[in-house]
């Protein structure tokens, strides 16, 4: 026991030497734009919460009458008694609005990423990749035991290469790529790759976590903006716990796909199901999106606007359209100071470090939301203008796409 305790103990002391630490935030109350977070009022900048439906009266609402019908918990794997009508519903919701045959929801969007790389390939089979995929998808990679190749970010070239390798073309070949970089905001050459996973005969897995909701026809994402069905893009995935404003997350596809992934996923298969009111209120989440379209039309005026604000203030900004707008400082501790010197000015915007970005590439991670104002990005920009100063920057750095893989 002891030799534990010392082996912490000099984990942590390298963590905190290197300015890594993650400290969790107490925030009372709802997770909205304005939140107390350890006993201070601030404005929210860092959430995923791009439509604003995450405090919305109506999935509250949709919640707390499906949690009086249903109770809490579902008490059981999908596969022995927790598969409610509220799931199975919401499932056929998804299918609809992403014009798949079938959808199934896992519990979180790392269940769903990992549990469906794992049951479509193994270590027969070949798995490529893009650098900066997110964490769930690196891992179900592992996982899966298939063998990795990894092209350069957002290179559809570099993917094309790795598949037509003599040493890749054994077994099946699956390309996988998120729609939306979590950490940069910038988007996959989607219809690139689509083309090239046929041509190729590999099959092409996005994931659409960051831009479910925000692009798109009915705010179907960027592979529904794209105009990729199924028949190009087989396996998609994404989480009902960002503009949809609940919890959870889904494939969805054809349904001999998704029945198998339904019978082999053992992060589904060995997991209590996801709570029934939990379902609920991301049925409503949906429904709000399609009917609502001036949400996502008061989002891109927001990011239009923060961005032509922090250019003017001199403040280099990355190339993407998406709610997701980083700030890159480069260095860790001075990205907390940043940070901190934010939140003093009532700004809650988290710092984002290695191992989640590459050394050298720490930033802001700025997140607008539907329910901000034009009041609050102005404000925002300056508050991080005069911070950037008061911090001790002397120079602003330049936008780079380098998040860790």
């Amino acid at each position: 026991m002891e030799s534990l305790r010392i082996f912490c103990r000099q984990r942590l002391a390298a963590i905190d030497a290197d300015d890594r630490r993650r400290r969790r935030r107490v925030v009372d109350g709802g997770h909205g734009v304005h939140v107390t977070v350890d006993g201070r009022h601030a404005l929210n900048f860092c959430s995923n919460d791009y439509l604003g439906l995450a405090t919305d009266p109506r999935l509250i609402d949709a919640m707390a009458t499906a949690a009086s019908r249903t109770g809490a918990g579902a008490g059981a794997s999908q596969l022995v008694t927790g598969h409610n009508a509220e799931h199975a519903a919401l499932e056929a919701d998804l299918a609809d609005w992403l014009g798949r045959e079938r959808a199934l929801v896992f519990s979180t969007g790392y269940a769903a990423n990992v549990g469906t790389t794992a049951a479509l390939v193994s270590k027969r089979d070949h798995i490529v990749a893009d650098a900066l995929n997110h964490a769930s998808l690196i891992d179900g990679a592992r996982l899966s035991g298939a063998a990795k190749h990894i092209y350069a970010h957002g290179d559809a070239m570099a993917a094309d290469r790795a598949l037509s390798n003599e040493a890749v073309r054994s077994g099946h070949r699956l390309v996988v790529t998120d729609a939306v970089f979590s950490m940069d905001g910038d988007t996959a050459p989607l219809a690139r790759l689509a083309d090239i996973a046929a041509a190729r005969d590999a099959w092409l897995m996005v994931d659409d976590a960051h831009g479910l909701g925000v692009f798109g026809p009915d705010g179907a994402g960027r592979v529904a903006e794209a105009g990729l069905g199924s028949d190009r893009v087989p396996i998609l995935t994404g989480t009902l716990g960002k503009s949809v404003g609940a919890a959870g997350a889904f494939v969805a596809g054809d349904a001999d796909v998704i029945e198998t992934i339904l019978q082999t996923a053992r992060s589904l298969i060995f997991s209590t199901a996801m709570p029934a009111p939990v379902a609920a209120a991301a049925r409503r989440g949906i429904a709000i999106i399609r009917d609502e379209p001036a949400r996502r039309a008061h989002l891109r005026a927001l990011v239009a606007r923060f961005k032509a604000q922090a250019e003017a203030a001199g403040l280099a900004v990355a190339e993407s359209d998406s709610p997701i707008q980083p700030v890159i400082v480069g260095d860790e501790a001075a990205a907390l100071r940043l940070s901190n010197a934010l939140l003093e000015r009532g700004y809650l915007v988290g710092a984002i470090r290695p191992p989640t970005v590459a050394p050298g590439t720490s930033r802001l991670r700025v997140t607008l939301s539907a329910a901000h104002t034009d009041d609050d990005v102005d404000g925002l920009v300056a508050a991080l203008a005069e911070s950037w100063s008061a911090v001790g920057l002397s120079a602003h750095a330049a936008p780079a796409c380098v998040s860790s893989a």
